[in-house]
């Protein structure tokens, strides 16, 4: 049986208390995203703008403000190109809940908050290697273009920064 996700209700991870098991989630991903320490990943959880996961831990999803107080390379890349920007950090669906529209429907939350907040767009980027044609596809269904790359760790991984603008609010 297919879930819709219409079936999952997303929460603020912002004083969520149990986060071992979305720290998990987000260790088992940790080649697409990074591996994180508990301490690490409360504090990412602590200064993002925007933290929200889908229980029990099916769904996580951490995006910093332009003026939030992160030390993320790519973040860093993205503060020297452009002004006001949500950066989605990562999203992780866990392996169970995948294909249940869950990542679109934490996109949409993003931008709905996003354009409140009167930002420009929504920024992030995605790996090309090692590729990820999942997620290329997904971005650009959302209306992503990549607007600059970067080679990190030596030249172990490339990504693409990806930037979907938002529409001013009238």
């Amino acid at each position: 049986m297919h879930s819709s996700p219409e079936q999952f209700e997303i929460r603020d991870l912002h004083g969520h208390s149990k986060c071992e098991d979305l720290l998990d989630l987000n260790n088992a991903s940790a080649r697409e995203t990074s591996l994180l320490a508990a301490a690490r990943f409360e504090q990412l959880i602590d200064a993002s703008s925007i933290a929200l996961f889908v229980p029990p831990s099916a769904a996580l999803l951490l995006a910093f403000e332009h003026c939030d107080d992160y030390d993320g390379t790519h973040f860093g890349w993205f503060r020297g190109q452009m002004k006001r920007f949500l950066y989605i950090d990562r999203i992780i669906v866990g392996a169970a809940w995948r294909r249940h529209g869950l990542a679109r429907m934490l996109y949409r939350e993003v931008f709905r908050l996003a354009a409140r907040r009167s930002l420009d767009c929504v920024v992030c980027e995605v790996n090309v290697e090692p590729p990820n044609p999942i997620s290329d596809a997904f971005h650009r269904s959302l209306g992503f273009a990549e607007v600059g790359r970067a080679t990190i760790n030596g030249g172990a991984k490339t990504v693409r920064y990806l930037c979907a603008k938002l529409e001013p609010r009238t």
